[in-house]
């Protein structure tokens, strides 16, 4: 095994324990944990790339050949664009990695998640890129999202619970990456939003309430207004150009009538009549305001498409368009 490869080795099991420390509910400093090893992945990703591309010394200090360059350093040589949200993400994990070794607490932890689940995906875009491992192989795709604490970041929480120079820290980070948030895309930061609607089909529910006349505190039921813009946000084109990605991603080739194929428009159209996708809110949005109604879809329905696809990707096609 040469060096290369017992970099890449290293690096998948510590991005493999940086999940499974996060996702912990036993552990305690699971942000810290996270940064650690999720920053030692990268560095040990980043150097077998350098390797593969400019050859063994580049991982190394010109002046001093013994010892092996940072994590920044490895950032800045083969992230060159100083304003690439991808850099400007991994820029602020080291700083809170750097954080953790002196003090943190656990409201970082709604500070920081957003940059945390850009992170895992990002890892696996690159190693994909750079290194034609897919870690969704090692780890399973449902398991890259982070279990992510519901509670809220709490001013006057904090400001009561810490001495008011940790308190201003916290506020600060907050607001400097709530700014980094709003102008950059998804590589920088995913914000994580959970969303709450009453139903009386039990068998559909997550979680129980009851309404009780009778407490203390009262409440009232609302309706919620939704924005198809930001839950179903792609076109049939732009869903067609996300599932042609993860299904070239993921090395998958498709057949239909015996013959290699491309996903286009027409198996889309089967996808939806076959399963009933825009039928299904979670999938699909019926704009209705237009003289012929018009339809926006979710992420879920792309994610949805290409699991079928993945299962059976010989005869799926052949199947949807034969069954509908």
């Amino acid at each position: 095994m040469d060096l290369t490869e017992k970099l890449l080795d290293k690096s998948k099991e510590a991005f493999t324990m940086a999940i499974e420390i996060y996702n912990k509910p036993t552990i305690k400093y699971r942000i810290e944990g996270f940064s650690f090893f999720i920053c030692n992945a990268w560095e040990l990703m980043l150097k077998a790339y350098m390797i593969k591309t400019k050859g063994e010394n580049s991982i190394y200090y010109k002046d001093n050949p013994e010892r092996t360059l940072s994590l920044e350093n490895c950032i800045q040589q083969v992230f060159t664009n100083n304003k690439d949200p991808l850099r400007i993400n991994l820029e602020k994990i080291i700083e809170l990695r750097n954080t953790s070794t002196h003090f943190i607490v656990e409201e970082y932890e709604m500070v920081y998640v957003p940059l945390f689940q850009s992170c895992i995906l990002n890892f696996n875009d690159k190693m994909m890129l750079f290194h034609s491992i897919d870690m969704t192989e090692i780890i399973p795709q449902n398991f890259l999202t982070l279990s992510v604490s519901m509670k809220a970041l709490n001013e006057s929480e904090i400001i009561a619970k810490y001495p008011e120079q940790i308190a201003t820290r916290i506020f600060k980070t907050h607001d400097a990456i709530d700014a980094l948030s709003q102008n950059n895309n998804a590589k920088f930061a995913i914000t994580i939003e959970h969303h709450h609607y009453i139903t009386k089909k039990k068998e559909e529910a997550t979680s129980f309430v009851k309404v009780d006349k009778s407490a203390d505190t009262p409440v009232q039921i609302i309706k919620e207004l939704k924005d198809p813009n930001k839950t179903h946000s792609y076109t049939a084109k732009h869903c067609i150009e996300a599932i042609q990605k993860q299904i070239s991603k993921k090395n998958i080739q498709l057949k239909y009538n015996g013959k290699d194929t491309k996903f286009t428009s027409f198996h889309f159209n089967n996808f939806c009549k076959h399963y009933g996708l825009k039928d299904n809110q979670k999938f699909c949005y019926i704009h209705t305001q237009y003289a012929q109604p018009q339809y926006t879809y979710s992420q879920q329905a792309i994610d949805f498409i290409v699991v079928e696809l993945t299962k059976d990707p010989e005869h799926i096609l052949d199947n949807i368009k034969t069954k509908k």
